[in-house]
């Protein structure tokens, strides 16, 4: 197998890892939504379920940062996936303690950053580093 097949190949298992782990990703900051609106709504036995989601979604983020960094180093393409994927990992971090210091003035709208994150590398890593062309009228 020559070095450019071996590239392809590593590169096409570093997209399907993003793939994989930034749909993942996505649905667990859904349900972190969803456990969330519970807890909010006075469901107290939503808490514990908002925790451990908590937990899933850093290591499902730690994976798909390292799945962007593995794509970027494979293929030495668009940075923005990998810069995307680690700050979203931060974010989640700092998300945990501001939720469980009870600082929801922060909390709540960096879920939002957290959502679009997660949705802008998961967007990106199907369509990412592919040409849309459009037909235009003479």
């Amino acid at each position: 197998m020559s070095q450019i097949e071996s590239a392809r190949r590593s590169g096409a298992g570093a997209r399907t890892a993003l793939q994989v782990t930034a749909v993942l990703s996505t649905i667990e900051v859904l349900f972190q939504g969803a456990t969330a609106g519970q807890i909010l709504s006075g469901t107290g036995a939503a808490e514990g379920v908002h925790g451990a989601g908590a937990i899933a979604f850093h290591v499902l983020s730690a994976l798909m940062l390292i799945s962007a960094v593995m794509l970027w180093r494979a293929t030495r393409g668009s940075i923005w996936p990998t810069v995307v994927s680690a700050v979203v990992f931060l974010i989640g971090l700092l998300q945990a303690y501001l939720g469980d210091v009870g600082v929801l003035s922060v909390h709540v709208p960096l879920a939002l950053a957290l959502t679009l994150g997660t949705a802008w590398v998961l967007t990106w890593s199907f369509l990412g580093g592919r040409t849309v062309r459009t037909r235009h009228s003479a």
